[in-house]
């Protein structure tokens, strides 16, 4: 290691938010260092080993999209695949797999390190360098002092790690692992607003000791698809099965017994816990109405008989974890690898961020991942990989790179960051944005790839994949468009479709517009649509339900389009940061304060700011036009 090397940019921590801001970064040009605790737990899966999932999966197929390696890495570790919500609109179908935990980290590694631009060193931070208000560099535990042009904090759950299990508070940023001290404090004295959070995790299964014939089974989908736009990797074969059981009444009492010596319910955990992934001491007090809760074990990989139960978080004596878990049907005679625990952790308030996720307080410090309060390893890569897109473009004097709420749920999911804060770990859903049929897990090369591309991250094979789909799609488009089909080719179809015959040639795109017909369907019905793809390209599926979800929900899309060209110009509507919101007295005085708080760059920003209200909007509006 070559004390005082300086480097354009230091990510600090290897996790999900690290390893994509490294690798962005570093895949732009500029030269990283990649500093974790330990290098054999790169992007470890510290908790669930899935990907995806409700709202997830698309902000895993968007950081494919824009040249990411989260989708990669998937697919080449996965050993389950579900696309959910398939009985649903195509809004809401999200994309989840499980994967093989100690192959999805060296996936991961093996990635990283085969880029030429990062550099590792294995140590703690625990100073960071300052001259006046811009950081330039950090200080490590073994006595190192390493120069930067730009930082990103992407701590975890480290910064004052605390794990609790009943009476035992154990010092640690997860199980096995230290925590990092030192950062939290040296920020507050720079002004930064902290907090704390807490998050837990459930006891893992000895696999060899559950009776998983009395659980139902859990099947991956017959034909798995993949997270990545890029087709290099063999189909997932020989899917590994999820199983279903459920808590009772039994399992609820015992747990009970344990509230007294619970930190959730004896103050010792100060940290406000995630509402929408509750502990099972959580739930039985909330839903006390519930006589069961469901409950899934998932395989950690193929090579082990390790199960993670989802459905299970918990902070409970050990003892109690075990005499609960014996009274859930299958796992009579289980036994734990290891318990459960919660952790308490710092984060920081993100509304003192920008939408590049450099900090307002420091120049070049960027914060990424848990940091600013989320959960999730989907919401941390896509915030690591947007933090170091932005560091790069920053240090070379390049125009910022930023996603919009329309754009993409990543950009979602930083507006709500900065805009309204966060009171409790933030977790990614479709109901959170507006235009979600916008924003679809099917179309996320469409919407980001060619951004991306412009910028140099997206690579040329990447790009020429998404032309290449781009081309097939619009041919086939004015096929469906142009192409008249005569009764005598449809009808016997249609009749056993249950759906009115036709008369006179009609339109294939007017066929397919009945709810009865879908596109694979009218595919191997027509050969001359045969001859503009094959049925075995590896665009097939993708393309085919991209054209349908277009040409049937054409109407939606159009309108949801209108309202989100009609609010972006607002956005367009910019805010000196320097305004002086107190000269407005028409304005109430919460806005004013959340006004002056934030400082926010457009109109469009102020208005989804929590406390702004649309009638402060309208005298903003009134004064800027003046």
């Amino acid at each position: 290691m070559n004390i005082n090397r300086e480097y354009d940019i230091i990510v600090v921590g290897a996790g999900h938010a690290g390893c994509e801001a490294a690798a962005s970064a570093a895949n732009l040009g500029s030269k990283v260092l990649l500093i974790t605790m330990d290098i054999g737990k790169i992007a470890q899966m510290s908790c669930n080993p899935a990907m995806g999932g409700i709202a997830k999966g698309q902000i895993v197929r968007e950081i494919d999209a824009l040249g990411g390696y989260s989708g990669i890495v998937t697919d080449r570790s996965a050993i389950q695949y579900r696309l959910l919500n398939r009985s649903k609109g195509p809004a809401m179908w999200s994309p989840r797999a499980q994967c093989d935990r100690n192959l999805f980290s060296t996936t991961w590694r093996t990635i990283i390190e085969s880029i030429a631009n990062v550099d590792f060193w294995q140590d703690t931070v625990n100073e960071l360098i300052f001259e006046g208000n811009r950081i330039v560099g950090v200080k490590t535990r073994m006595g190192n002092t390493i120069e930067s042009l730009a930082v990103i904090l992407t701590s975890g759950t480290f910064m004052n790690g605390l794990m609790h299990i009943g009476d035992v508070k154990i010092s640690g940023g997860r199980a096995g692992d230290a925590s990092s001290y030192g950062l939290t404090e040296q920020l507050i004295e720079r002004g930064f607003e902290t907090g704390r959070m807490k998050t837990g995790t459930p006891p893992r299964l000895d696999g060899r000791t559950v009776d998983f014939a009395r659980m139902e089974r859990q099947e991956g989908d017959p034909e798995p698809q993949k997270f990545s736009f890029l087709y290099n990797d063999d189909p997932l074969e020989d899917q590994m099965p999820c199983f279903i059981t459920y808590t009772n009444e039994d399992v609820h009492d015992v747990l009970r017994k344990g509230f007294s010596k619970s930190p959730l319910f004896s103050g010792r955990i100060k940290g406000q816990g995630p509402r929408y992934c509750p502990s099972i001491e959580d739930k039985i007090v909330t839903f006390s109405d519930k006589k069961r809760h469901q409950i899934f074990l998932e395989p950690e990989g193929r090579n082990t008989c390790e199960y993670y139960i989802n459905g299970f978080s918990s902070s409970l004596p050990q003892e109690i974890q075990i005499a609960a878990l014996r009274r859930i049907c299958g796992l009579e005679k289980v036994k734990m690898f290891r318990p459960g625990y919660a952790i308490e952790y710092d984060y920081f308030n993100p509304a003192q961020l920008n939408y590049t996720l450099e900090t307002k307080l420091v120049e070049n410090l960027y914060f990424a991942g848990q940091i600013n309060g989320t959960t999730g390893y989907e919401e941390a890569a896509g915030q690591g990989l947007i933090s170091g897109i932005n560091a790069h473009l920053k240090n070379k004097s390049l125009p910022e790179f930023i996603l919009g709420r329309k754009d993409a749920y990543i950009g979602v999911l930083i507006d709500d960051l900065i805009n309204k804060g966060v009171d409790e770990p933030y977790r990614m859903f479709t109901s959170r944005a507006e235009y979600r049929l916008l924003l679809r897990q099917d179309n996320a090369d469409e919407r980001l790839t060619e951004a991306s591309y412009r910028i140099g991250l997206a690579s040329k094979e990447r790009f020429e994949s998404f032309l290449k789909k781009k081309d097939v799609v619009n041919r086939l488009s004015m096929f469906l468009r142009s192409y008249g089909a005569a009764p005598s080719q449809m009808n016997d179809f249609l009749v056993n479709k249950n759906t009115e015959k036709i008369r006179q040639k009609v339109k294939i795109a007017n066929i397919l517009l009945r709810p009865q017909v879908n596109i694979f369907e009218l595919y191997y019905l027509l050969p001359d649509m045969q001859e503009l793809i094959s049925s075995d390209d590896d665009l097939f599926r993708e393309v085919l339900e991209s054209i349908e979800i277009n040409m049937k929900y054409k109407g939606y899309l159009d309108r949801e389009r209108f309202m989100a060209e009609k609010l972006n110009r607002l956005e367009h509507i910019t805010i000196r940061p320097d305004y002086d919101y107190d000269n407005l007295r028409s304005i109430s005085t919460e806005g004013r304060e959340k006004l002056k708080k934030v400082k926010p760059h457009t109109l469009g920003q102020a208005s989804r700011i929590s406390g702004v209200s649309p009638s402060d909007i309208s005298v903003l509006l009134v004064h800027l036009g003046r």
